[in-house]
């Protein structure tokens, strides 16, 4: 019988990164031999996995920023082909960031490599043709939202319902609050994890922060940023803020409400009953782009999984901060507090239970060992 010694991971962005590493942890208990080898970042080294490339060489948002760094991420796709026809994997397991994985999944299949795609390209949202590849190349792909998999059936796609992994992340840590000597409620500010997120979306949350001298102000920084980003920004804001680093979840257990970037923060605000108000600005150009290509109702995860609006998204123009404001103390006391708090308690009926990360090796091995 086949088993699986060598496994490759391409994981280009933070969240493919965790979810990547508690992967690699499940697989390590059915594969205590195994070794892994790939793309990522500190959860993935932390679990076990040599990083060839980390990913903050890698983690570019947005048509305009993508097209002004094609040439880094050619030269990092070809040095990953490269690696992996050399070390020759018994399986690659692509995770989510679909421009990238997307290349690399036809190379892969045409070494006699099989390809397991892990956390859905949203090619639901845009981007459809793209199915074509996934059906070609892919042999297994493995899914977290639970709309996903009647989606890609309906177009013949190999595919299986694992359940969100943010809540084996959550399960699996012993999370304590922050200190707060202050003794003042929590306002959670997370202005997201690349650069370009951050220079847009902090000075905006700050100022409308600055409406809630009554709450103590956190500031979720991420390691793979400079602390100059964050500090200059601050300084600039006029406002008394603390920034936490790579505290995320200890400071939404600790917060009333916060104000989030579009993204996987959305989702884990919600998992942690916070109510919140989810920001997005970016380039105008990329936004343009964007709105004639991405054929979706809502940008956050919540108000996707839920199909109705049950967080208030602010999206480019709208993102100001008296209108941050405004939502804040809707969301601050009073009914509107407990309806989001209901939509959230239904959220979690629908993200498939703990244990999705263990789903998800099982299948691989599945999959991989004849």
């Amino acid at each position: 019988m086949k088993t699986l010694q060598k496994i490759y991971i391409v994981s280009g962005e933070n969240s493919g990164d965790l979810h990547g590493g508690n992967l690699v942890k499940a697989l390590q208990k059915k594969l205590p031999s195994a070794i892994f080898r790939g793309t990522g970042g500190d959860h993935l080294h932390k679990a076990g996995m040599d990083i060839f490339i980390p990913i903050q060489q890698m983690n570019f948002m947005g048509f305009v920023e993508v097209l002004m760094n094609i040439r880094t991420i050619w030269k990092i796709l070809a040095d990953v082909k490269s690696d992996i026809s050399i070390w020759k994997p018994d399986v690659v397991i692509l995770i989510d960031y679909p421009g990238f994985n997307l290349r690399l999944a036809p190379f892969i299949f045409n070494l006699k490599i099989p390809v397991i795609y892990y956390i859905s390209p949203q090619l639901w949202a845009w981007k459809k043709s793209r199915i074509e590849i996934i059906r070609k190349y892919v042999k297994r792909l493995l899914v977290i939202l639970p709309f996903e998999k009647e989606f890609y059936s309906k177009e013949n796609i190999s595919v299986d319902f694992v359940g969100h992994p943010l809540l084996d992340a959550l399960s699996q840590e012993s999370i304590l609050p922050l200190p707060n000597t202050e003794q003042k409620p929590m306002l959670a500010v997370l202005p997201g994890s690349r650069k370009q997120e951050i220079s847009i979306m902090l000075p905006e949350m700050l100022k409308a922060a600055k409406a809630f001298p009554h709450y103590k102000i956190v500031v979720a920084g991420v390691k793979s940023q400079p602390a100059k980003l964050y500090t200059d920004i601050l300084s600039q804001s006029g406002i008394s803020a603390e920034l936490v680093w790579n505290q995320t979840y200890a400071l939404l257990k600790s917060s009333h409400m916060a104000l989030v970037t579009s993204g996987t923060a959305t989702l884990e605000t919600a998992l942690f009953n916070v109510p919140q108000v989810v920001c997005y600005k970016g380039n105008e150009l990329s936004y343009r782009i964007a709105r004639q290509l991405v054929k979706v109702k809502y940008i956050s995860l919540v108000n996707l999984i839920l199909d109705k609006p049950a967080i208030q998204e602010l999206i480019q123009q709208e993102m100001k901060a008296e209108n941050m404001i405004d939502f804040l103390h809707k969301i601050e006391t009073g009914p509107e507090r407990e309806k989001v708090l209901e939509f959230y308690q239904e959220l979690h009926q629908h993200l498939g239970g703990i244990g999705a990360s263990e789903r998800a090796a099982e299948n691989i091995i599945s999959q991989c060992i004849d």
